[in-house]
């Protein structure tokens, strides 16, 4: 092997070491959203074979199924990738410096990454680097043990408030479902405090999810269940209320669909969504603006019936409240549509829903 090759190799061992060290810091140490291309590889490689195979199935829940394995997998595919990684650029640098063959340079590096001991004590220039491969993989690891509890502590505060909304509006979640059952079992007044957790439940969220962008391929715990549907229910049941019924409290409803609508605005940064240009605060706010929505007038008067069934109080005419409904739901319904078919929610049929 010429010297200018060995160096070269040497010098890119090198930069992969740094490549890999700065992915695992920017993943799992730093606490903000900072992009790492090894780790938006691995996940979209990972999540797009898991994609390809749970297209094949022919039923939603078959689909399901496969899909749950996307979180898991991307969080094994990281520390498998991390680690080879590691291996790769520590047996080119020590090639380099020794000279050795390229088989003998990954033995001792692996034997010293995995803590296996030194493959051969007749190199004294190779024992800093011996060193620094035998801290390098405990670390990893141990990072990556110590990023599992948060992970899984932010996607179990995420299902609480999910399963709880199962009773509440059903199973696909339905926003009219929400109001209707809390109409017909007298605690319309409770609405405020559910506005509230919600609320902080997008929060939360927001900051999780982004931070941690593998949970958003984390799916729920059923295949009737989905985190995203169930926020879009809830951002529904509130809009109803402030256009259905505004003698009833409205500035917890009001805060939740502003919150509602940063958390999928951040979340629109992880899945990829298409990007709404708003031409200023006001219309970014939505408090004036006339777009479109893509929910048929049927559809919402189909919701309005389950409600009026309940024996909620509404004091609006239909029309008059689906303009306000309308401007509320248009601040936030791309965004809601985009992450569910990225995440793949569970479908659901409006009429079907109302019934259960």
């Amino acid at each position: 092997m010429s010297e200018v090759l060995n160096v070269a190799l040497g010098l890119f061992g090198l930069f992969l070491l740094i490549s890999t060290a700065n992915s695992v810091i920017r993943t799992l140490v730093v606490p903000r959203v900072m992009s790492s291309t090894i780790s938006n590889m691995v996940a979209v490689g990972t999540l797009g074979t898991v994609g390809f195979i749970a297209r094949r199935m022919k039923s939603y829940r078959g689909r399901d199924r496969v899909q749950a394995w996307g979180g898991p997998l991307t969080i094994l595919g990281l520390l498998i990738v991390w680690l080879g990684l590691f291996w790769l650029s520590y047996a080119l640098m020590m090639q380099t410096l020794s000279g050795m063959s390229m088989a003998t340079a990954f033995r001792e590096s692996g034997s010293s990454l995995f803590t296996l001991g030194y493959a051969t004590n007749e190199r004294a220039q190779l024992i800093a680097l011996d060193f620094f491969a035998a801290a390098t993989g405990p670390i990893t690891i141990g990072l990556m043990i110590g990023y599992l509890p948060t992970l899984y502590g932010s996607f179990s505060r995420r299902e609480v408030e999910v399963t709880q909304l199962g009773w509440q509006a059903g199973e696909p979640n339905w926003g009219p479902e929400l109001l209707a059952r809390q109409a017909t079992l007298g605690t319309l007044d409770e609405l405020p405090d559910l506005w509230r957790a919600w609320t902080s439940w997008a929060a939360d969220v927001s900051e999780s999810h982004t931070t941690y962008s593998v949970l958003v391929a984390v799916r729920s715990t059923r295949s009737k269940r989905n985190w995203g549907l169930a926020l879009l229910a809830v951002m529904d049941a509130a809009a109803l209320q402030l256009s259905l019924m505004p003698q009833l409290p409205q500035a917890r409803a009001r805060m939740l669909l502003r919150e509602g609508v940063q958390c999928l605005r951040a979340l629109e940064l992880i899945v990829g969504a298409r990007t709404i240009a708003w031409t200023d605060d006001s219309q970014r706010e939505g408090s004036h603006t006339e777009r479109e929505v893509t929910l048929p007038r049927a559809e919402f008067d189909r919701g309005v019936a389950r409600v009026r069934a309940s024996g909620a109080p509404i004091s609006v005419p239909e029309d008059e409240a689906w303009e306000v409904f309308r401007l509320w739901r248009a601040r936030y319904e791309d965004w809601a549509y985009e992450l569910l078919l990225r995440i793949d929610a569970v479908p659901g049929n409006l009429p079907k829903r109302g019934e259960g």
